[in-house]
């Protein structure tokens, strides 16, 4: 694990930036990338929205005052480029982007890159149906085990709001299985 601190001041400095950003990549590329496509879904797109994370990391890291984690940062710009993504997508097809992650999520099973079995492809199903905010809550907490203080500096949200979030997320998910089961 990199030194966060050393690596911003590396990051900020015109001389080792270049070199600390092939660290920084190496370093949080997977675990964005999986965050990323939680939230897209589809392999390639996730790909795109990483590298256009990266450049907005890459341009705004002189702007970096670490009142929150480096991680932290990057999660929430990652967050906001993959609804961006999505959003430019639905307006690009005149849809609700509602109808995009069904898209999605019914194409999952044809993805050469998802390895989950059936039970997983039901998950997915039902995580789309949730709202925006209770997706990023579910996904941030049950996939990526992240603290509720994390999230909520990520999300910009109070840690309460983000309890409740959670908790109708995994009964709306709950619902959704029990009621495809029978």
């Amino acid at each position: 694990m990199v030194d966060e601190i050393t690596l911003v001041e590396q990051l900020q400095d015109v001389q080792t930036k270049e070199q600390a950003f092939r660290v920084l990549i190496n370093e949080y590329k997977e675990r964005l990338y999986w965050h990323i496509r939680k939230i897209v879904i589809s392999h390639d797109d996730a790909d795109d929205v990483l590298q256009n994370t990266f450049i907005k990391v890459f341009r705004g890291i002189d702007n970096f005052k670490q009142d929150s984690k480096l991680y932290s940062w990057m999660y929430r710009i990652a967050t906001n480029e993959s609804i961006t993504f999505l959003n430019k997508r639905a307006k690009q097809r005149s849809v609700d982007i509602s109808e995009i992650k069904q898209e999605l999520v019914a194409n999952l099973s044809s993805d050469d890159w998802f390895t989950g079995d059936e039970i997983q492809l039901i998950l997915q199903k039902a995580i789309a149906t949730l709202p925006e905010k209770q997706q990023l809550v579910f996904n941030m907490k049950y996939y990526d085990n992240m603290k509720y203080d994390e999230i909520s500096k990520i999300l910009e949200t109070s840690v309460g709001a983000l309890k409740a979030s959670y908790f109708h997320a995994v009964k709306k998910i709950e619902n959704y299985i029990k009621s495809r089961a029978n």
